[in-house]
């Protein structure tokens, strides 16, 4: 299973927040672009990175500096943040990140979302964020009343290439990921799965290795304390 360091920016910063919430914001550096050179060098497989601004504008607000980190280092980079067209997830492409990550407009738009996995077919990895079951949108700050296997499903029938499932209750909490639910999703979608929210430790990650379908784990604030050692987690989660 592979380890992907999260790269989340906020007004040209790499930071993580709590729940998604923005005044639970910690700064962990003001160069993202050696941040993600440095996962890089540490033996990340691949990076995902977030234009936060964006996110909660509903536009990309920092696809230049994806750009930056993107030709910075010579791993792929999955990349989101605000792409809620077209047009959006085309620049992000062509800025350099290997996939782009849709959430909110996939959610409220299947329209869109087929159209996009027909045109950028094997790079579209649909963003599925939960609580209790039902997907958030908007920057996680508002619910609809769709289940998240629901989302899953029509992810996989519109061709998107993988899942990345968030609990966003546990997002940068570190108290543990939903296993359960993590579990449920990877077997009702039919697609590889991407894990994220909650990772506090090693353990964490060796369980979700355990759960078929999951291929990834996304962690961001327990490599940033240390509380997850990445060159010993991808040996450890390696030979689970």
């Amino acid at each position: 299973m592979m380890v992907i360091p999260a790269v989340d920016l906020r007004g040209g910063r790499c930071v993580r927040l709590v729940q998604g919430r923005p005044e639970a914001e910690t700064v962990f550096s003001d160069d993202p672009v050696a941040v993600a050179r440095s996962w890089a060098l540490r033996g990340a497989p691949r990076l995902h990175v977030v234009d936060l601004d964006g996110a909660f504008a509903g536009s990309p607000m920092q696809t230049g500096l994806i750009g930056e980190i993107a030709r910075s280092v010579r791993i792929p980079l999955e990349a989101g943040g605000g792409l809620r067209n077209l047009e959006s997830v085309e620049a992000i492409l062509a800025a350099g990140a290997r996939w782009a990550l849709v959430g909110t407009r996939a959610a409220l738009d299947p329209v869109f979302l087929a159209e996009a996995c027909r045109l950028f077919p094997g790079r579209i990895i649909v963003a599925v964020d939960a609580s209790d079951g039902q997907v958030a949108v908007d920057g996680w700050t508002r619910r609809l009343d769709v289940q998240a296997a629901e989302l899953a499903r029509q992810a996989r029938e519109a061709g998107a290439a993988e899942l990345l499932y968030t609990d966003i209750a546990r997002d940068g909490t570190q108290s543990g990921p939903n296993l359960a639910s993590t579990e449920a999703l990877a077997r009702a979608a039919g697609l590889p799965l991407l894990a994220s929210g909650g990772v506090g430790s090693l353990e964490d990650l060796k369980r979700l290795a355990r759960i078929p379908g999951v291929i990834g784990a996304v962690v961001g604030r327990a490599l940033y304390t240390g509380a997850v050692d990445l060159e010993a987690a991808l040996a450890e989660v390696g030979a689970c």
